[in-house]
């Protein structure tokens, strides 16, 4: 998935499958193989291969394409495997979610809509527990208080391979020392911003999935993420900005 890709337009094959593979992750508590996807929307085999490729460059999806069955890795907010956050829905999981700023955006979804969302994840300097309860892109509550969003890994180095290592940079911390100490660990410098801060970063996306059918790929440009993190008040020296 490279950096500063030229805007280009979904195929309807494309479209097609972004919108049925968000309906049955949110229905299915699972992602859809390539059988699911066939008998769903009629595709053989190499359409939709073709349109997992586009998905991806798009930045909406993450899959292995080394795999002959097209391994759906991640579809933000969601991920195949455990993650850094687990999505409750009336007390009952639901799925893991790709990554800390997904779970701010994740209730906004149009199946989630007016739920109250319960997010489970760690502080991960120390791997407390912290609670986060969101309902339609409105935070209702935080346990602990003071939790921050923390960015380990520049803008700059994102999307090499896919959005995996981006997903994987994004954490919860207790507060501005343990993201401190998650540093010396990990032997990297980032950027933290409170949760607020962090839901407005994902505010785009989160009005805009599941509500836009034919919402445009993404485009994965370093310089314009930095700032966006300094337009939010983050204090963006550690990645030499």
């Amino acid at each position: 998935m490279p950096q500063h890709v030229q805007p280009f337009e979904f195929t309807d094959d494309a479209l097609q499958l972004r919108q049925f593979i968000f309906e049955y992750w949110c229905e299915r508590k699972v992602a859809p193989n390539l059988r699911n996807m066939h008998e769903a929307l009629g595709f053989d085999r190499r359409r939709i291969q073709q349109a997992l490729k586009q998905l991806q460059l798009g930045i909406m999806v993450v899959v292995n394409q080394e795999t002959q069955n097209c391994d759906l890795l991640k579809a933000p907010p969601f991920s195949s495997f455990p993650s850094q956050v687990e999505l409750y829905l009336d007390d009952e999981f639901h799925s893991y979610i790709g990554w800390a700023s997904e779970a701010m955006a994740v209730s906004n979804m149009p199946p989630f809509q007016a739920q109250e969302c319960r997010l489970e994840a760690f502080c991960a300097c120390c791997l407390e527990p912290i609670t986060i309860l969101d309902r339609s892109f409105e935070l209702l509550g935080c346990d602990p208080e003071g939790v921050l969003w923390h960015v380990s890994r520049s803008p700059w180095d994102w999307g090499d391979v896919d959005m995996g290592s981006m997903c994987d940079a994004m954490n919860f911390v207790l507060d501005a020392e343990h993201a401190e100490r998650y540093e010396r660990q990990i032997g990297m410098r980032g950027v933290h911003c409170p949760i607020e801060a962090g839901k407005e970063f994902v505010r785009y996306t989160a009005e805009i999935r599941m509500h836009d059918y034919h919402w445009p790929p993404g485009i994965m440009d370093p310089a314009l993420i930095i700032e966006r993190f300094r337009d939010l008040g983050c204090d963006v020296s550690a990645w030499g900005a």
